[in-house]
């Protein structure tokens, strides 16, 4: 198959250029090893952790596992043996003039992150991929950072391929995981209810042995009928009849695996009528999709989730380009009581840019109305997105730019 180039590969090269470790975190069968498989240089050898002999050898007896495995060396699933890090570390302290020398990989970004930063602080560049993005599938050119300017907006929606309104839908039903992009599972369904029971079976038993199998897969069923809200454990125990704790537990375990992510309410002092629940959103629409059971892309764009799944490919494309680029900026969005709302708040530099995201293809001044809400902040507000299905870059008024969805 025909390896798809990933925007993620310059930060991590440069990060491999800087430390002796580099970790790199993010949902099981994202990439990850197909990318640092393609950018290894030669000579450095690999192992997986998913084998039970080597992550038996790697938990029992760390050191002996390293002499085994010199670097330059790969480690996939590097979760399986915490054990390996403080050796690692010794590793590190001895050698910090080796750039590059492990290069690490994990399917459970929170645990692993948090570890790394405890024992491997100053020594180890971090990084996390998400699925492929719409740039990596259908644009040109190096990936741009998030520039909100409508030249850097014109320069974006230039370098991507125009979708109509059921392209779109076929995007986002098939999803954005590389097995099924590059051809290699030529249905997404397939895919889909194999990946859902290994990560299962692998990855939520390494957290909660207990899982069934079959009630787990109707939590996350349960879970991808709330893309796009607020997050509501009751519901979700309810729906599968579980306790509330277990609810609030499967939930992390979702988080902690990349399956999920939630977006936190901007609010602040001058704000205080903001909600404090997020909104929860799936890494790949694709899962997401198969979950609810929408057979093809014409049924989910006519279906009753059709609004959400949409804004959910809106916010993944954004968390990509950030996450992909090493941008600083921040993902929120603005709910508060008078039930104003505004889908999303991107942060940085001391400045606010609102976000309304719509699959309509001619969004109005009343859809944007809103934005001024921000200007309570005491932040900057900068013109703003509407990101919707029109066909070309263009503008509400000087508060407020159309930004095609297909050129995110």
């Amino acid at each position: 198959m025909a390896y798809i180039k990933r925007d993620l590969e310059q930060e991590f090269l440069s990060c491999a250029a800087e430390f002796p470790i580099v970790l790199l975190t993010g949902m099981r069968q994202c990439g990850k090893s197909t990318m640092l498989e393609h950018l290894a240089e030669a000579g450095r050898n690999s192992v997986t952790l998913d084998d039970f002999q080597e992550r038996a050898l790697a938990q029992s007896d760390p050191q002996l596992f390293l002499q085994l495995h010199e670097p330059p060396l790969i480690i996939d699933e590097v979760q399986y043996a915490p054990q390996l890090f403080s050796y690692l570390k010794i590793y590190a302290d001895k050698n910090p003039d080796k750039v590059g020398a492990f290069w690490l990989m994990g399917s459970q970004p929170f645990s692993l992150m948090k570890l790394a930063g405890e024992s491997l602080a100053g020594r180890v560049g971090i990084l996390h991929m998400l699925p492929l993005s719409q740039h990596e599938l259908y644009g040109s050119g190096n990936l741009l950072a998030l520039d909100m300017s409508l030249h850097g907006l014109s320069e974006r929606v230039a370098a991507q391929e125009p979708a109509t309104l059921p392209q779109m839908y076929e995007r986002i039903h098939n999803g954005w995981m590389p097995a099924v992009a590059n051809g290699r599972n030529s249905k997404p369904d397939r895919f889909y209810r194999s990946y859902v029971q290994t990560y299962i079976e692998r990855d939520v038993r390494e957290t909660d042995n207990a899982a069934d199998l079959v009630l787990f897969s109707r939590f996350m069923a349960a879970v991808a009928a709330q893309i796009g809200q607020l997050v509501n454990i009751d519901s979700l125990a309810r729906d599968v009849d579980i306790t509330r704790a277990k609810a609030s537990e499967w939930l992390g375990i979702l988080q902690q695996s990349d399956i999920v992510f939630l977006v936190q309410p901007y609010s602040n002092n001058a704000l205080s009528r903001a909600v404090k629940t997020p909104k929860l959103y799936f890494s790949d629409t694709g899962l997401a999709a198969w979950l609810g059971r929408w057979s093809t892309a014409k049924t989910l764009e006519a279906g009753a989730l059709s609004g959400q799944i949409f804004e959910n490919f809106v916010m993944a494309e954004l968390m990509k380009t950030v996450s992909n680029t090493g941008d600083v900026a921040s993902l929120w969005f603005y709910r508060d009581r008078d039930a104003k709302e505004i889908d999303a708040v991107i942060e940085r530099d001391g400045a606010l840019y609102p976000v309304e995201i719509k699959k309509s293809a001619n969004p109005q001044k009343k859809d944007v109305r809103a934005f001024p809400i921000l200007e309570r902040s005491g932040l900057k507000v900068e013109p703003g997105m509407s990101i919707c299905m029109a066909q070309s870059l263009g503008a509400i008024d000087g508060s407020c730019y159309i930004v095609p969805a297909w050129g995110v």
